[in-house]
Order: C-alpha cells, then sequence, then structure tokens
C-alpha cells in the first residue's frame, strides 16, 4: 500500500488517517423517520456496541471500520418494536414464559411493557440479566406486582386496604426498581383507587390501569393516570351523563347492564371529542388491547385453534386460553351478535381519539390467560386493526415505537440517528405504505447484537422444538 505524503510548513503529514472501528454498518438501507412518517435511502448506519455512532451516506466509509457489514439495499430500517401491553404468568409454568423472550425477538419486538402477572421476580430478574447482556430477549419495562384490594382474584397482586397499607406497598415496589405502577379495580376501594394513583405520580411513576365503575375517566386522569388500559374504558367518556352513570353505579341504583344502556342510548359524537380533548391536556393516553377483544368477539369465525404460531406456545399456557372459550360455549347467538356489535363500537373510536390529542399507545395484553393473543405476532395484528379502524400506518407505527417510549420519557429509541440505542429492525418491505409489513423481517438487532433471518429461523425452530418435547411430540 502507497501512502502519499503531503509536505506543509516543513512538515510531512500523512495522507492515509486511521479510521474509527465499530462493530457493525448496515449499508445502503432506506431508513424510516416513523415520527415524520417520512424516509431517506442510501443510508449508511454504524453502530458500536449497543449504540448508533452515526447515520450518512457512504463517504462515511472513510471515518469507520466495521467489524460486520450488512447490505440493505433495497430494505427498510426502522426502529425495534413495541409492545406496551403484555403478560408474563402462570406460576406452575415459568419456564413456558421463559420461552416466549427469544419468541418477542424473533417477531421484530425489541421492547415489551410488563402490565403484571404472578411471577413478578422472575421477570425482574429477566429484565436486569438482558439489560446486563445475560440473556437473549426483547427489553422488559415491568411494573413488578400490581395494586389490587383485599382478597384480589388475581394471583400475585399487592393487595392493600388502608392508606397505610398502600404506603407499605408502594414502599416495596421502589425497592424491587419497578418500571411503571400498574393498578386495577377488582376490589381496590375507589377512594384508595385515586389514592394509590395521586401517590404513585408523586412518586415518579407513570400509571397505568383500568377504571373502576364509580369513577369517572376525569377523575383518574386528574389524579395522575397516564394511561387507561383497554379502549372499551373509553365508552365511558362518550355520554354526557358519565357522572350520572357513575354516581348511579356507587349508590347501586343502576346496575352494569343498566349503566351500560343508558351510556349506549346516550351517545354524542361532540360529547366524546371534547372529552378526549381534555383528557389528552390532562396528560392521560389509551392502550387499547383491541386485537383481544376481536379474538373474543368472532371466536366463532376465526379458526384460532389452527394457527401455526400455536406450535411456538408451551402447553400449560395455551391451556390457560380455555377457560373463556368454555365460558362462551353456551352462548345464544342473540349474545355473540351484540359483543361483535360492541367491539365495532368501540373500535370506531380509534380516529376520534387520535384526532383529539390523547397518546394512542400500542399494547396486545398478550400472554396468558388472553385467549389466541400471540405473543409476538400479536403486535402485527394490533396495528393491522388500528389501520382497519381508521388509522394511517404510519399512526399506527407511532402508537408502538415512538409512544411506547414516550410512556416512560425515554428518548433514545424513537429514531434511527446518533446517540441512539440499536435496537432495530430490518424490513423487506416498507410498513408506512403497508402496515402488514411489519411482518417482512429480515434482521432484527437488539441492544447492537444483530440477528439475520437465519439467526431468527434457528431461534424459532429451538422454540419449537423445545414446545414439541415439552408436549412429548
Amino acid at each position: 500500500m502507497k501512502i502519499k505524503n503531503i509536505l506543509v510548513a516543513g512538515l510531512i503529514v500523512s495522507g492515509c488517517h486511521s479510521k474509527t472501528n465499530v462493530d457493525l454498518v448496515i449499508k445502503n438501507a432506506t431508513v424510516l423517520n416513523i415520527e415524520a412518517g417520512s424516509q431517506v435511502g442510501n443510508r449508511f448506519v454504524f453502530i458500536s456496541s449497543d449504540s448508533i455512532v452515526e447515520v450518512g451516506d457512504e463517504s462515511l466509509l472513510e471515518k469507520y471500520k466495521a467489524i460486520k457489514e450488512v447490505d440493505a439495499a433495497g430494505r427498510f430500517l426502522m426502529p425495534g418494536l413495541w409492545d406496551n401491553h403484555v403478560h408474563f404468568g402462570g406460576a406452575d409454568y415459568i419456564d413456558e414464559n421463559e420461552q416466549l423472550l427469544p419468541l418477542y425477538l424473533a417477531f421484530g419486538v425489541t421492547t415489551v411493557r410488563d402490565a403484571a402477572g404472578d411471577i413478578s421476580m422472575e421477570v425482574l430478574k429477566w429484565r436486569d440479566e438482558i439489560n446486563n447482556g445475560q440473556r437473549i430477549g426483547p427489553k422488559i419495562l415491568t411494573s413488578g406486582p400490581k395494586l389490587e384490594g383485599i382478597e384480589s382474584i388475581w394471583p400475585g397482586d399487592l393487595e392493600v386496604g388502608t392508606e397505610e397499607e398502600l404506603d407499605a406497598a408502594l414502599d416495596s415496589l421502589d425497592k424491587l426498581n419497578i418500571d411503571f405502577v400498574k393498578i386495577t379495580d377488582n376490589t381496590l376501594k375507589p377512594a384508595l383507587f385515586l389514592k394509590a394513583v395521586e401517590k404513585a405520580t408523586a412518586r415518579g411513576y407513570s400509571v397505568s390501569g383500568h377504571i373502576p365503575a364509580v369513577l369517572t375517566l376525569d377523575q383518574v386522569s386528574k389524579a395522575g393516570q397516564k394511561t387507561v388500559e383497554h379502549l372499551s374504558y373509553m365508552m365511558r367518556a362518550t355520554t354526557p351523563l358519565e357522572a350520572e352513570i357513575s354516581n348511579g353505579r356507587a349508590s347501586g341504583k343502576l346496575s352494569g347492564s343498566e349503566a351500560a344502556a343508558l351510556q349506549a342510548d346516550t351517545y354524542s359524537d361532540s360529547v366524546a371529542f371534547a372529552n378526549f380533548q381534555q383528557l389528552a391536556k390532562q396528560g392521560t393516553g389509551v392502550v387499547p388491547t383491541i386485537l383481544i377483544s376481536y379474538n373474543i368477539a368472532y371466536l366463532d369465525e376465526n379458526e384460532f385453534a389452527s394457527d401455526t404460531i400455536l406450535n411456538y406456545l408451551g402447553p400449560k399456557l395455551k391451556e390457560s386460553y380455555q377457560w373463556r372459550i368454555e365460558r362462551m360455549a353456551g352462548e345464544s347467538p342473540e349474545v355473540t351478535q351484540s359483543r361483535k356489535e360492541n367491539f365495532k363500537k368501540v373500535s370506531s373510536l380509534l380516529p376520534m381519539i387520535q384526532k383529539s390529542g390523547m397518546k394512542i399507545i400500542a399494547g396486545t395484553d398478550a400472554g396468558y390467560l388472553n385467549t389466541y393473543d400471540f405473543p409476538g405476532l400479536a403486535i402485527h395484528l394490533e396495528l393491522q386493526k388500528f389501520v382497519e379502524f381508521g388509522l394511517t400506518p404510519q399512526e399506527a407505527l407511532v402508537a408502538s415505537v415512538i409512544n411506547g417510549p414516550g410512556y416512560f420519557g425515554i428518548t433514545d429509541f424513537e429514531t434511527v440517528e446518533a446517540g441512539k440505542k440499536a435496537n432495530l429492525i430490518l424490513l423487506n418491505k416498507n410498513p408506512l405504505e403497508d402496515i402488514s409489513a411489519t411482518l417482512s423481517i429480515e434482521n432484527v438487532i437488539k441492544d447492537g447484537k444483530h440477528f439475520t433471518r437465519s439467526d431468527l429461523d434457528k431461534m424459532l425452530s429451538e422454540i419449537k422444538a423445545w414446545v414439541a418435547k415439552k408436549e412429548g411430540k
């Protein structure tokens, strides 16, 4: 190799400069900016350790030397998907939950928000092992055990009946170093529910949860609740009588069915939109989880039980799906049809919520108990449902990869640019044009570690073999 030397003011300066070493370069990619809904072609993305070092044109090859190169010509690079509502659970099949970690990654899900279950200690352990590079899987952001009332029906809850017990429960969550707080309303007293939201928010946590029947969305929003989990709760804010209906439930003057009927009879688009705008101003968003509602509503029409993804789920996890199937087996055609109509009505709120300024955050409820809500695959189907019910592909993607990190105030995952985390997916098709393209995964980069399509297929093959062995096949 000849080195050209240049004489400058009596000094010999070498024309050959050393390059900066990086771990990976992705060449010739079309980089998608999800928030802007734009794209730039022929980008070179340089990655070192778990972060993006620089993004630019091919001239950067003069600046960096990569250990590994990926030619992404004709492909699309974007941040990895976030599933912002999943559940790990089933204390007697922890090992089956453990297999979900590589499954999520194989489907391009690089982050999950775990919204509580009965194996919180294991999930916290997995979270830390993944963060430390000791285990393969998506980044886990977990609530740990959720807050509930005394004698909750859900195993694994932190049960509180007084404000003192609430303080002790929050202290215990602090010690676990949880990522957010989840609160539900099975037996938790409404006043204590609001106090839990206020106190958890005051400690700096983002708070998510269900909505007690005797409280309005405005009440929990003003208390600080950052997300309403499940779109169906949003129907309460579509009537001018929301407060009266809540008071009727609180006093016992209205049954659940009477409240639902009154809500439906007094539905108003203008009231709904104004209420959604108010919730947006107060910083409350929604995690719709409409896929699980669709699965339940259309259980009689779809061949969920024949989906090949079941080959990647453990036997006890699949068995946990049966409780809802058995409960619905004897339903009348009228009840089934009513459920379908309700699903369509609730899901039709999505464009209005989007227009109101409320943050829509994509999550699926995937995991144990939730029938045919397949971990990994579910977020892709959830985004497809968002588009089916009126969002654009870009708005659907924002709900996953922009609003997901935004819930936590995290700012280093949502774009493909210097300084951001290298949690990325490389796709064969453009999801900004067709949302189903999120399934055209060619490569996954998680914390800078590169998984080829061959690596991902091997991962899936190993999970499938593990499940077959577990089932004695």
